[in-house]
């Protein structure tokens, strides 16, 4: 399978199930039993796969810290595929996570081409007024453009000095006329989904990153980093003699007196070599024991001016197909529906999209439709019908031939005017907040 990178996308992809084997993607759905009120993405199957999500639920459920962070490339209108990750981000603010919204004008500026000053017109008046009418809650969350964000660009000055040049050129296929900019893009992205586990938002926490596959590079990249950033190395092995577990802690870039403090501070029972420690004869549960040893070093290492950094998690969900069925694009107005176009527009685009269904309605009634290949479906299923009955029920009459196309764009044509409408009206009431904070003119002024 050839590679996925954030700036190529494939023009649909099918089999998910392949691609996530290929990249070592895990199956959400086999976590779906352990969420309390999952949303709907989770519940329809939309949120296909995640990688090490497992913590980020533990965080939840023990209502623990954890935060959630995505980012927006301000290079063109806000359409539903963004919405689908502000959706994503708010669900996890509302289940307790510190959210993180990143306007990513830095990679729009170097990869797109796009001025600075489209970038903030774009950012603000796309994207952050549609998060917020969506209902992001500024008082408790971070916005932020990644130019404006000096901690996070010291943080991606840091990570820089553990990736070279030949690492992404692998990762992303990059050729000898990729610019020095488009590169530190990805870095400085690097540190958009690590930032949040910085000491100034409370330190290390799991954080979780919502995006579409294409954007696995940046996952897997970033996991790599915040392991090279660790003082030690902590992992459970096996004691194939004594026929027993332990847990090793390795030094990877730790000082004598920062291995000398985690031996004073580590109670368990233990063997003490000259570069590392085995815990053995653990008497707590083993996954307890893990834990508590994880913090312990993770305390070491951000008193002697490491980070900690817990792995990034991600969750993955499936592509929206384009109106005009393939691949959305934003040169293809009739592909897309943005959030910001008028009602009327938006209803008149459901109307002349691409069905699944027959030729004839004599067709379809003795053959039935095909939901899985419609557009139409697959707008209501995404975004315009919260209650899994009725989608199931549409689903299956489609299948039976007991419902015609028309039927089923008349009444997403309907809900989409009603959806854009009222959104539209939340992004006036948005704007007004952010000039009662200041921060409309402040962040187009930037």
């Amino acid at each position: 399978m050839r590679a996925i990178d954030p700036w190529n996308v494939p023009k649909v992809i099918r089999d998910y199930g392949r691609l996530f084997e290929d990249f070592g993607i895990s199956p959400f759905n086999d976590l779906l039993d352990r969420i309390d009120k999952p949303h709907r993405y989770m519940r329809r199957g939309i949120i296909m796969g995640h990688r090490g999500y497992e913590e980020v639920l533990n965080a939840m459920q023990t209502r623990n810290r954890f935060a959630v962070m995505s980012g927006f490339m301000p290079s063109g209108r806000v359409h539903l595929g963004g919405k689908m990750v502000m959706d994503e981000i708010i669900w996890h603010q509302r289940m307790g996570g510190d959210a993180f919204a990143c306007i990513a004008d830095m990679e729009s500026h170097s990869v797109r081409d796009i001025p600075w000053s489209k970038c903030r017109e774009i950012g603000v008046n796309e994207y952050i007024l549609s998060l917020i009418a969506l209902g992001f809650d500024i008082e408790h969350g971070h916005i932020y453009f990644q130019s404006a964000n000096k901690r996070l660009l010291d943080l991606a000055f840091e990570l820089g000095t553990v990736v070279n040049f030949s690492e992404l050129s692998a990762i992303y296929g990059f050729s000898g006329d990729v610019s020095i900019s488009h590169m530190i893009s990805v870095v400085v992205q690097n540190a958009d989904i690590l930032q949040p586990q910085l000491l100034e938002y409370d330190g290390p926490k799991p954080v979780v990153i919502p995006v579409g596959v294409d954007q696995d590079p940046h996952i897997r990249l970033t996991r790599d980093i915040a392991a090279r950033m660790r003082m030690f190395r902590v992992e459970e092995r096996y004691n194939e003699k004594e026929q027993k577990p332990y847990i090793s802690i390795r030094v990877k870039q730790a000082s004598e007196e920062a291995f000398d403090a985690l031996v004073r501070r580590l109670e368990y029972p233990k063997k003490v070599y000259e570069m590392h420690i085995d815990v053995v004869d653990i008497d707590v549960p083993f996954e307890t024991a893990m834990h508590d040893i994880e913090n312990i070093v993770r305390g070491v290492e951000l008193e002697y001016g490491g980070y900690g950094f817990f792995m990034p998690a991600a969750t993955y969900h499936r592509f929206m197909q384009g109106l005009t069925g393939g691949k959305m694009s934003s040169s293809i107005p009739e592909s897309y529906i943005a959030l910001t176009e008028p009602p009327e527009v938006a209803a008149t685009k459901v109307k002349r999209a691409k069905t699944g269904g027959r030729v004839t309605v004599e067709e379809q009634k003795r053959l039935g439709g095909i939901p899985e290949e419609c557009t139409v479906y697959e707008l209501l299923m995404f975004h315009l019908i919260e209650e899994d009955k009725h989608i199931r029920e549409i689903f299956e009459e489609c299948k039976a031939g007991k419902r015609t196309c028309k039927s089923c764009k008349s009444e997403a044509a309907e809900l989409m005017s009603s959806f854009i409408r009222t959104h539209q009206e939340e992004r006036a009431r948005a704007k007004e907040v952010l000039k009662e904070h200041g921060l409309y003119k402040q962040w187009l002024d930037a």
